[in-house]
């Protein structure tokens, strides 16, 4: 086998990757200094080639450390967080890793990867900003983050593995010594190593790849799904000899995204009302333009998650979703949380900060509450609309706005046009594709499956057994107004849960504004057909099946559920021989 050191020397390229990439040879002299690095540290190869490492660590000296340990103990070390000195002459918090590359026994070079903190920390940010509520209970998240840089493997001409750090260790379970010599499909066992391999495809081209997803079988026989980064090395004729790979365990980023697509997925959207269906068939063909789009609707309707449904099912959906009150904040603060501020720029303003603006990237802004922005902030609203641009507060620096833009509101935007509120030329910029969610009041013959929703709902949160509402206590859900909509339904039911010791709600567990009575909404007649939510709920679904003329898939699409549950739901009531 060549030597893996004169190899590298005769690469006269920098190698193309995502990460920074330095290879020191034994003595301290950089000999491959690539373009991300040269990005990240601002030193250009002219700097730094043939030179002593130690430019690169003068102030900071932890990184001579691990890098004398990695050639003296010859062990890979990953995951570090440590600074490195710029051309500008500060330190920069860099993650790293170092990996000693040997040859004939001996470590010969190090291969030392290294990735700009920030830009760890902002990936971290953007996956916080879409998964809101759930990231908070998934902390190990932040750690998959924060040990971005993770395995890192070589390979030469004959496809067989040179290096291979503790990380590809950890992830694949194989160790170094197993993996060294071996081929790498034997070591990853992916079905693109044979039809469609990254790692192919960048040795024949001499391109990079970057950010590809497959799965891999690790040596105990489970499947993981990775995302890997892959780039050629080449000798001094520009002859490729070899490929190094970055890869990343993406299994936890994977369940989450699978949970929220469920979560948000259209057809968990409960409710079989033709203006709710109606909407929600608009939302397959909205999800996949980028038209801006107008919800409306009162008050706990379901604005946001309608919103997040039409983000989570689009192109965008590893992007941000970030939603703003435009009602939470006074004029003053609204157009620095929209636009961001530059330090100074107001009293107060003691460092910049950006805006939601930046902060949603390249995935969706959610303007929550539009109709409750002053005139002054509608102006300069409708020109970011119109012309993608903007500044923040005290700077002059033009930014582009590459959000998709979703509106909602609980007013009357005609009526508040007419009244003088609301400007008209706004109006039909952001009503580009108009949504309305009805009130609850006016789908109460969707209330037996949004409160079976729930129930299942909170019966998994509490580890209660309660299966139903008593007639009684039904009967004072069909009676009551619910001017909240479901926001407030969702709120009794988990009112009652936290009231109820048995099995079956009854009225007493019901909030007091319930039991006081409203005007009903329901004939006495039709009230007299439900003696339980489960009754009301296996009656709705024989007279839709009836309908239907017993076909599940029609039936579910009228009970807007998925057949799969309507399926689970016949059995339960024993309506499937």
């Amino acid at each position: 086998m060549k030597d893996v050191q004169q190899i590298i020397k005769k690469n006269k390229e920098a190698v193309v990757n995502p990460d920074g990439i330095a290879v020191i040879e034994k003595g301290g002299t950089i000999i491959v200094f690539n373009e991300a690095a040269q990005r990240i540290t601002g030193f250009g190869e002219r700097d730094v080639i043939n030179k002593s490492v130690e430019m690169l660590f003068k102030d900071c000296p932890e990184g001579i450390k691990y890098l004398e340990t990695s050639f003296l103990e010859g062990i890979p070390l990953t995951n570090l967080a440590i600074d490195i000195n710029t051309k500008s002459f500060i330190c920069k918090g860099i993650l790293s890793s170092f990996t000693p590359v040997v040859s004939d026994g001996l470590v010969s070079s190090v291969v030392f990867v290294f990735r700009d903190t920030k830009e760890v920390l902002k990936m971290n940010d953007a996956l916080s900003a879409k998964t809101d509520e759930l990231i908070k209970q998934k902390n190990r998240l932040d750690a998959i983050f924060n040990s971005n840089i993770e395995g890192t493997f070589t390979i030469n001409s004959d496809w067989e593995i040179t290096s291979f750090n503790q990380s590809a260790s950890k992830i694949t379970g194989y160790t170094e010594n197993e993996a060294l010599g071996m081929k790498c499909w034997s070591i990853f066992s992916s079905v693109k190593c044979h039809n469609g391999c990254h790692m192919e495809q960048t040795m024949n081209n001499g391109k990079a790849t970057i950010g590809n997803e497959l799965e891999i079988i690790r040596k105990d026989g489970s499947r993981i799904p990775i995302r890997v980064n892959s780039s050629v090395l080449r000798d001094n004729k520009k002859k490729n000899i070899g490929a190094v790979e970055t890869f990343l365990d993406i299994s936890e980023i994977k369940n989450l995204e699978d949970h929220l697509s469920d979560k948000f997925s259209f057809q968990n959207i409960v409710g079989r009302n033709q203006e709710l269906r109606s909407a929600i068939s608009m939302l397959e063909s909205v999800s996949q333009s980028d038209s801006t789009v107008l919800v409306t609707g009162e008050s706990g309707t379901g604005k946001e998650v309608m919103a997040r449904a039409i983000h989570l099912n689009c192109n965008r959906r590893l992007q941000p979703f970030v939603p703003v009150n435009c009602s939470a904040f006074v004029e003053t603060l609204i157009e620095s949380e929209l636009f961001g501020h530059e330090a100074g720029a107001f009293t107060g303003a003691i460092k910049s900060k950006p805006g939601r603006f930046e902060i949603a990237g390249e995935g969706t802004l959610f303007l929550d509450e539009i109709g409750d922005l002053s005139p002054t902030v509608q102006v300069k609203l409708l020109r970011v609309l119109e012309t993608r641009e903007y500044e923040r507060v005290g700077s002059n620096k033009t930014q582009t706005l590459n959000a998709r833009i979703i509106a909602a509101t609980n007013k009357d935007l005609l009526k508040e046009i007419a009244e003088g509120r609301f400007r008209e030329d706004l109006y039909y910029r952001i009503n580009v594709v108009s949504i309305n969610l009805p009130p609850l009041r006016e789908r109460m013959d969707d209330l037996p499956m949004l409160v079976t929703h729930f129930v299942e709902k909170f019966g998994e949160k509490f580890k209660k057994k309660i299966r139903q509402f008593s007639s009684s206590a039904f009967e004072l859900l069909l009676e009551y107004d619910w001017p909240g909509n479901i926001r407030e339904l969702e709120n009794v039911v988990e009112h009652s849960f936290v009231l109820c010791p048995g099995e079956i709600i009854q009225t007493e567990h019901l909030p007091a504004r319930l039991r006081a009575g409203s005007a009903g909404k329901f004939t006495k007649n039709q009230q007299d057909q439900v003696a339980t939510l489960e009754d009301a709920e296996k009656e709705m679904i024989i007279n839709t099946l009836k309908n239907h003329g017993g076909s599940r898939k029609k039936a579910s699409e009228a009970l807007g559920i998925d057949p799969s549950t309507l399926w689970r739901k016949m059995k339960k009531y024993e309506l499937i021989s």
